[in-house]
């Protein structure tokens, strides 16, 4: 998999602009995903996102709002394209996928406002009509996962919307590189330990406000009270260590989680197609997904008759 990145001109992005980052990114190969039953692209007059909304053919059990991976500074809509279709079907949901501000241009905090707006119009059924949407979930890739993190807890303090399941895919969870992950796999394996330097220099350039949970929210007082959670680790990649310590602290404040800690895979495996790996991740988490869902639901229509008096 990393030969055939290098191979196609994939080169250390902490040597490029954000400009020449984003037409490097462009430049790689983009996988093809299959049919689904109607894909929308979506603008809000009043939002400075826009969005991508994936309508499997059948009836859908819940809703999934996606966010890119690209350390906050690259990534789009077309780069998920392919998981997005994916999971429509495997699960099958709705997927909406957000196409949020990057940095430089749009620093810290403006990904966490506009995933938090995403999501609150989604639950209000601003993007999908609200007789579809049913439970609501949220994953991320990479620096995705850690908006997806953030978001989960924003609803959590704010008492809503209900998030009923959040999927962190390799996510980015803190600031800190001195876990032994950034040394064993500094370089060489697709995601480095200077380009993730690279990234948060571009988000959150002061490196004092980046203990702040909405940057790094394993830095958040408590993690209490957050949907069940499937933290998908890769083993050679930087950020493995964060994804199993804050997996770890969700365990310890009695949060559902499973942690999956796939060996010998690298930063970007999750639904890649030249890797076994990435295809049996991606099926675990529309299998995730597609059971929170299905409990979700029973649980809404669930009720007890009182006695008759």
């Amino acid at each position: 998999m990393i030969e055939e990145q290098y191979r196609v001109g994939a080169v250390p992005r902490s040597i490029l602009s954000p400009t020449e980052a984003r037409a490097a990114w462009q430049r790689l190969p983009v996988a093809v995903g299959p049919e689904v039953g109607e894909v929308l692209d979506i603008a809000i007059e009043d939002a400075p996102w826009r969005a991508r909304v994936y309508q499997p053919p059948l009836n859908p059990i819940g809703t999934l709002l996606y966010l890119h991976g690209g350390g906050w500074v690259t990534g789009n809509l077309d780069g998920s394209d392919a998981v997005c279709r994916r999971l429509a079907l495997l699960v099958p949901c709705n997927v909406v996928s957000l196409d949020y501000r990057l940095a430089p241009e749009s620093p810290f905090p403006a990904a966490v406002e506009d995933a938090w707006d995403c999501l609150l119009r989604l639950s209000r059924g601003e993007l999908v009509k609200s007789s579809a949407i049913g439970p609501l979930a949220v994953a991320g890739f990479s620096a995705g996962g850690n908006l997806a993190a953030v978001a989960s807890l924003m609803a959590r303090d704010a008492g809503a919307p209900t998030i009923t399941h959040q999927l962190l895919i390799v996510p980015v969870l803190d600031c800190n590189f001195d876990r032994e992950s950034y040394f064993e796999n500094a370089t060489g394996l697709g995601l480095e330990t200077d380009e993730m330097k690279w990234f948060w220099g571009h988000y959150l350039a002061d490196p004092a406000k980046r203990a702040d949970w909405r940057a790094s929210p394993l830095r958040a007082d408590s993690l209490a009270g957050l949907p069940p959670t499937s933290v998908v680790v890769a083993d050679c990649d930087p950020l493995r260590d964060e994804g199993i310590e804050f997996a770890a602290r969700l365990q310890a404040a009695g949060v559902p989680v499973v942690c999956s800690r796939w060996y010998g895979a690298p930063h970007g495996f999750f639904g890649n197609d030249l890797i076994d790996a990435g295809a049996m991740a991606l099926h675990a988490g529309a299998a995730a997904l597609r059971r929170t869902f299905t409990n979700a639901s029973v649980q809404e229509h669930l009720h007890v008759e009182e006695p008759a008096p």
